[in-house]
């Protein structure tokens, strides 16, 4: 599902307009991304928790080359799905 169809989905199930449920959805995104950028998660309790972490410098390989590079430490985002969603793709066949 990209999200044109989870626009379509939720409008659809909310009995919104397609430009109502874009404006609320994006303004969700845009929440969570502001949220997670000031270092706070975000948990949506069933469905998961967005955190940032810090993953440290390594050294890696430069697969064409094979010479040795060191890649930098970053933050990144980390997704933990809830117990509901974890249930629900174990369901799946």
């Amino acid at each position: 599902m990209n999200k044109t169809e989870l626009i379509d989905a939720v409008a659809t199930r909310s009995q919104t307009t397609k430009t109502q449920t874009t404006a609320m959805l994006n303004g969700l995104l845009e929440v969570i991304q502001e949220t997670i950028a000031n270092g706070n998660d975000v948990q949506l309790v069933g469905f998961g928790t967005f955190s940032v972490t810090e993953r440290a410098g390594r050294e890696g390989r430069n697969p064409s080359t094979g010479e040795t590079i060191k890649i930098s430490a970053k933050k990144v985002v980390k997704f933990k799905p809830g117990k509901v969603l974890s249930d629900a793709a174990a369901c799946v066949k």
